[in-house]
């Protein structure tokens, strides 16, 4: 699922990119899942890295989209950033926090669909080296999904195990399993997500993923190893 944010303070202009981005899901067969904020202050309070497309207006009321854009680049390198605006000349400042394009008021929707296509492609291309906004020690860490050997759900909390630390956050593994199938995890049982790219060697009973063992469950085996055999047919490493 393609996870954005748009960020603007005219309400018709966000009315318009919510029906561009319902169209563009429908046309292009994306799943799209969309969040609309009328300011950079709203956007960079309590940010958690959980955007991979964020529409940024340049000119807001409280805080303005560089502002909101350079706070959000000390955290998330990853995200995509295209800048809204009403004047091309706006847009040269978007190559100080590595803005991917801009967009000018007002948008088509054939331009809109370039500029989609255009940000879509470079989150595939990162697909392969995600990361995730973790909690640990009070602040949050930018933690690489290559790093993690595997998620564990206890007590309603996800367990993020790497071979250096655990990191653990509120959440659903269903949620996770969703958000992380197109980087290569894969559930083994109902409290286990693995990373393909993790895993050592499997047993009967269990799957070694790092240094650790993981028992199979009934219900996930099967779909486990298909998952894995086409994952090392596929070539990925």
């Amino acid at each position: 699922m393609l996870r954005i944010a748009v960020v603007d303070d005219e309400r018709e202009f966000q009315g318009q990119m919510k029906e561009y981005l319902s169209r563009y899901e429908r046309e292009e067969n994306e799943s799209v899942s969309v969040t609309v904020f009328a300011d950079g202050m709203d956007v960079t309070e309590k940010y958690q890295g959980n955007w991979d497309i964020i529409f940024m207006d340049i000119k807001m009321k409280h805080m303005d989209g560089m502002e909101a854009a350079r706070k959000i680049r000390r955290y998330d390198r990853r995200v995509i950033l295209i800048f809204i605006t009403t004047m091309g000349n706006y847009a040269i400042n978007g190559y100080e926090v590595e803005a991917l394009d801009f967009v000018v008021k007002p948008l088509s929707y054939e331009l809109f669909q370039l500029k989609m296509r255009k940000a879509v492609n470079a989150v595939r291309k990162q697909a392969a080296g995600r990361h995730l906004m973790l909690p640990v020690e009070g602040h949050r860490e930018r933690v690489s999904t290559d790093d993690i050997l595997y998620i564990e759900v206890k007590n309603h909390n996800l367990h993020y195990v790497t071979s250096e630390r655990t990191y653990v956050a509120r959440g659903r593994l269903g949620d996770a399993a969703k958000d992380l199938a197109e980087v290569h995890f894969m559930r083994c049982s109902q409290s286990y997500l693995v990373n393909l790219k993790q895993v050592v060697r499997v047993e009967k009973e269990r799957v070694w993923v790092g240094n650790c063992q993981l028992a199979f469950s009934r219900t996930w085996k099967k779909d486990f190893l298909q998952a894995l055999s086409d994952y090392l047919e596929a070539g990925y490493s």
